[in-house]
């Protein structure tokens, strides 16, 4: 059994947030893991259904992932046959990325996996709670964005 940090510390809304998050990301990863995927490929692939096609630049912008770490990512799912990478219809200098058939039924599989995690994570909240919770770290994340 491990010993509780000193009260000083977990009063510290940012050390609370990093244990949340440090706990919402192993949950999420072991739940991504039974489907052969991380967690940024589910990001990835998330944003591509949203916004496809997408031009790869585009795409990392939205995720706020750096170019090489998006090429790497990408590699993947193409390897694995969940996107596909084409020339961009608006400006076919352009790479735009697109979820493959076999991409979208991952997808699915992954979203329920996440949920349970997600729902794992908030277990201790309310339905009421989980809202008011989830509304207030999107203004938390996005304070420096001006999203709220």
């Amino acid at each position: 059994m491990s010993e509780a940090p000193p009260p000083a510390i977990r009063a510290l809304p940012s050390w609370l947030l990093a244990r949340a998050a440090a706990r919402g990301r192993t949950l999420m990863a072991d739940a991504l893991a039974a489907e052969g995927l991380k967690v940024w490929h589910h990001v990835v692939l998330l944003a591509v259904r949203d916004l496809a096609p997408v031009a790869q630049a585009d795409l990392g912008r939205r995720v706020r992932l750096d170019p090489k770490d998006l090429v790497g990512v990408l590699d993947d799912l193409q390897s694995a046959e969940l996107v596909v990478r084409a020339p961009d219809p608006h400006d076919r200098r352009k790479n735009a990325v697109s979820l493959t058939e076999q991409g979208v039924r991952l997808l699915e599989r992954c979203e329920r996996a996440a949920g349970e995690a997600n729902d794992a994570l908030l277990g201790p909240l309310t339905e009421a709670e989980r809202e008011r919770f989830t509304g207030m770290l999107v203004r938390i994340a996005g304070a420096d964005e001006g999203v709220a």
